[in-house]
Order: C-alpha cells, then sequence, then structure tokens
C-alpha cells in the first residue's frame, strides 16, 4: 500500500478516509497548554483569562466547533461513542462549566471514539500527554477501550533529565505520560524487540554458561514456591525443584518496564528540527517496535514534525499521518526526503491544494484553527519547504515568510542573506503593494522580496522589474530583487530560483528568525 499523508482536521479525516478495523497500531501527541495555572483549568466557570492564557486559548477555547462536538457526543453520532463516554462527557460539562478545558476533553473524545474504531482487533493505541489533564483523558480511555473489550495495559512514564517545568515552589517536573490500551485481548506485544542489554553490574550476574551462552539461575513466581521474588537462587535448587527455576540467559536482555529513560531534543541533538513539541526518535521506535511488525499500518493523527512517520518508515511499517497545518506536511516532506529520498514515490497525499479552486478555498477558511494556513501552504511549497513562516500574529510588519541564501564578502567569507516573503490572497492588488514590499527588504538588510498572491497580478508582475536586480557572488549570476508569483505559477510547478537555499542554512539561523519575529 502507498503511504498516506493527509493535510486537514483528523476527525474529519479519520471519519472519511480511515475505514473500520484498518490501523494496527495509533499513537497521538495532541497539543496541551500544561504552563497554564492548574486551579484555572479546574476552576473554570465559563469565562477565560485571555491576557494569561492566551497560548492555551490559541488551541482550545470554548466555541461552534465546541458546542456542536458536544453535541455530536451526546446524541452518539455514527455510533462511535459508548453509553459510559457519552456519560462522562455530560457529568464532565457540569463540573467544568463550557470552558477551555471541557473543549479540549470533547475535541479528545470525538478522535479516540474515532481512533478505537478504525483500530484492528489485535490494535494498540497510545496517548501521550502531560499530567496537567492525563487523569482526565484516562476517565476517557476507559469509558472507551474498556467497555467494548478492550483494556489498560500501562501508563508509561518518559522521564528525562534536562527540560521540563522547573520552581522554586514545587518539585521541578521532568517527566510525559504515555497512556497504553488495547482493543481486545489479543493484541500484538512483541516484548522480546524491545529488551535492553544489561549494565556491566548486571552482567556480572550471569555466573554460569552452557551450550547457549551465559545464564544466571532465576526463581519462578508459583504458588507455595519457598523462593521469594524474581531473583538468583542457589544453583543446588535447579536440581532438587527444577520446577521453580529457570535459567535466564545473558543473550535473552533485559525486560522493559514503565518507565523509559530516553533523552530528549535538545539545542545540541541531531535530530532537532526546531519543532517545539519534537519528540525522539528512540521513544516512537520503541512504541512501533513493541506494539506493530513489518508491513503493519501504524497511524499518527498529530503527526507533527512527523516523527512517528520517521519511525516507522525506518522499521518497515507502513503509516497514516494527519496534520492540520501545513508547515508539518512540509517539514514531514523534508524529513522523509533527507532521510530516506526514495520513500517519496510511496506517498499519497490529500488534501494540499492541487488546482485553483481548492487554493481559494484554503484562502477564505475561517477557522481560528487554521489559521495563515493559505500563506504557509505558498511559501512552504514555492520555497521547496526551505523557508520559515512568520508566526507572530498581528502586525507582522509585511513579513510572511523568510528563508536564507548563500553570499560571499568581499574578504572571500560566506554569510546567509535573508529573503522575505509577503502573501496576499486580495482580488485587488496594486502597485503600492510591491513598493512596500521593497520597502520591508530594504528595511530588513534583505536581498530580496518574494511577493506570493492568489489571483494573477500581471499589472505587479510589471512593477516588480523597476527595483533592478540582486547580484550573488557565489553564483555570478543575477536575480531579480523582487519577483510576484501567483498559484498559477505554483501550479505549474514554478519553485523558487535562488542560490543555495537548504536547510543547513535554515537551521543555522533560527535566532535571526526568532529575532525577526520579536522586533517586527
Amino acid at each position: 500500500m502507498k503511504n498516506r499523508l493527509y493535510y486537514g482536521d483528523n476527525l474529519d479525516v479519520l471519519r472519511r478516509y480511515i475505514k473500520d478495523e484498518s490501523v494496527d497500531l495509533c499513537y497521538i501527541d495532541p497539543p496541551f497548554n500544561s504552563k497554564r495555572n492548574y486551579n484555572q483549568i479546574y476552576n473554570n466557570i465559563g469565562q477565560e483569562d485571555k491576557a494569561q492564557a492566551v497560548a492555551f486559548i490559541d488551541t482550545w477555547t470554548w466555541d461552534e466547533i465546541a458546542e456542536l462536538g458536544l453535541r455530536e457526543i451526546q446524541s452518539n453520532y455514527n455510533g462511535v461513542f459508548t453509553e459510559q463516554s457519552i456519560d462522562l462527557i455530560t457529568g464532565l460539562e457540569k463540573v467544568l462549566k463550557k470552558g477551555s478545558l471541557l473543549a479540549y476533553l470533547v475535541s479528545m473524545t470525538l478522535r479516540i471514539a474515532e481512533i478505537h474504531r478504525v483500530l484492528k482487533p489485535t490494535g494498540s493505541f497510545y496517548l501521550h500527554c502531560d499530567p496537567t489533564a492525563s487523569h482526565y483523558l484516562k476517565l476517557i480511555l476507559d469509558t472507551i477501550f474498556c467497555t467494548q473489550g478492550g483494556d489498560f495495559i500501562n501508563e508509561i512514564v518518559w522521564c528525562y533529565d534536562i527540560g521540563g517545568r522547573i520552581s522554586r515552589k514545587a518539585l521541578g517536573r521532568r517527566h510525559d505520560i504515555i497512556f497504553l490500551y488495547a482493543k481486545s485481548k489479543g493484541y500484538t506485544f512483541n516484548w522480546d524487540e524491545i529488551l535492553e542489554e544489561f549494565s556491566d553490574s548486571g552482567k556480572a550476574k550471569f555466573r554460569y554458561e552452557d551450550e547457549h551462552g551465559k545464564y544466571r539461575l532465576m526463581g519462578r513466581f508459583l504458588k507455595d514456591s519457598p523462593i521469594k521474588g524474581h531473583r538468583d537462587v542457589n544453583p543446588e535448587w535447579e536440581v532438587t525443584h527444577p520446577e521453580l527455576v529457570y535459567r535466564h540467559y545473558l543473550k535473552e536482555g533485559k525486560m522493559q518496564v514503565d518507565y523509559w529513560n530516553i533523552s530528549p531534543i535538545n539545542q545540541a541533538s541531531k535530530e532537532r528540527l526546531g519543532y517545539p513539541t519534537q519528540k525522539p526518535l528512540a521513544l516512537l521506535e520503541r512504541i512501533i517496535q513493541a506494539s506493530s511488525n513489518e508491513g503493519d499500518v501504524v497511524l499518527d493523527a498529530y503527526c507533527g514534525c512527523g516523527t512517528t512517520v520517521a519511525a516507522a518508515e525506518k522499521l518497515g511499517r507502513n503509516w497514516i499521518g494527519i496534520d492540520i497545518t501545513y508547515q508539518s506536511i512540509a517539514l514531514i516532506l523534508k524529513r522523509l526526503e533527507e532521510q530516506k529520498p526514495e520513500a517519496l514515490a510511496n506517498i499519497e497525499i490529500n488534501g494540499v491544494p492541487k488546482d485553483f479552486e481548492s487554493a481559494v478555498a484554503l484562502a477564505n477558511k475561517r477557522d481560528d484553527r487554521t489559521r495563515k494556513e493559505f500563506e504557509k501552504w505558498i511559501v512552504l511549497t514555492y520555497s521547496r519547504n526551505r523557508a520559515m513562516i512568520h508566526e507572530k500574529k498581528g502586525g507582522d510588519g509585511g513579513i510572511d515568510g523568510v528563508a536564507f541564501i548563500s553570499d560571499r564578502y568581499e574578504n572571500g567569507k560566506i554569510e546567509s542573506k535573508k529573503v522575505l516573503f509577503s502573501v496576499k490572497s486580495n482580488k485587488v492588488l496594486t502597485p503600492s503593494m510591491i513598493n512596500e514590499l521593497n520597502g520591508v527588504v530594504e528595511r530588513e538588510g534583505a536581498v530580496c522580496g518574494i511577493f506570493l498572491c492568489l489571483y494573477p497580478a500581471p499589472n505587479l508582475v510589471k512593477a516588480a522589474k523597476g527595483f533592478g536586480i540582486y547580484h550573488n557572488e557565489i553564483t555570478k549570476n543575477d536575480y531579480p530583487k523582487i519577483q510576484v508569483i501567483c498559484v498559477d505559477d505554483l501550479l505549474q510547478g514554478v519553485r523558487i530560483d535562488l542560490p543555495n537555499v537548504n536547510a543547513d542554512i535554515l537551521k543555522k539561523t533560527e535566532q535571526q528568525v526568532q529575532q525577526l519575529q520579536i522586533e517586527n
């Protein structure tokens, strides 16, 4: 099968495109702002302190979408909600009132119910969260999985030794929670695939050896056994009580437990992509190896920067990724291109504009969750996923994206130069907009400006030619200082034609982008 990457709301994608019992393993890491004051979340009475909780509210607020979701749960839309899950959400409405936390829980209930539907009977579900809402989420999971023949398997604690929240008024938090649920008793679990190597002190306990290798004698957990605990035993027990003793071979490895010490992504990590909630590849590899086999289908409905996708591709699994922002889609494609270029030929991309009408529809979306999506799509597509989006809300100073190209000083030193992007979806475009872009290019010390527009603008193309050229000392070529590109150009395959626009330069200039956003 072809791997599938969906650009859109995961609830809509799950309902429309993912078939019943077609997925072997699902992992999700949904957004949740744990920095928000805990008491404020719990004591919500329908009024939000927007100044204090703006980041949280950007994602979860009680609005028409949340109200619709609540009605869908209470009316058992599509028949995927259990009686217990309906009663739970109805009860939480009385306790939490209609605020941001209930909006979050309604959103998660809608999606967890659909994920349960698409899992095979042998399937497993990993939900990654933090302690701020894990107790609510476990109740939701219990009412959907455990009431339909499934089971709660583990609460996995992912521990990390750096990062996390540090406070003088509380213990520093250095862990996340990952819930593991199975759809049935016959779920896939490959314990032997995730065994760890013993430490040097652990290896020293393997004092005996036979034709199969080094081993130690272990007591079994059998009824009436005089051996208390799973520990080393006297070698005489192997003769006198063979039914109570077994040989544990060194090569079998160390069993995994439910707390995982895996280093997070830090500033110096080679994996680092600059994505704020990026998870380490080792974490997803362990999950995928434990709960799926080669050729199985792995689903990530909040795929973000694509760590699940990258791990599934590396381990020979088929995969389905869904994300609501084009920034993530672009990052995943770029990541796969760098990791395994041939993988791009086996991807079916859905939801990305493929004609002018779908581009217009994207530009006219009014859903706050998909704010700036047209800008992201056109900037990243034109730049071959090499630009960075200017995320600042409000006055962006005329900058919607930035990329960096290589150039050379007079002394021969290589430097990076800024290229700025401005996006307009208006039908009426005037040459003054080109004048404004040129002013921003001059103000920011950039070398080029790209004006990206929805509708063709021959008058702007003509005006742009009046601003001259930029000469690159590395390529010895000239490039227009201001360019105008419309969606029709994009759909015909026109892409950025500037020297050395690449990911390595982008990674080195993240701080410049952040400073640019602060200043504007």
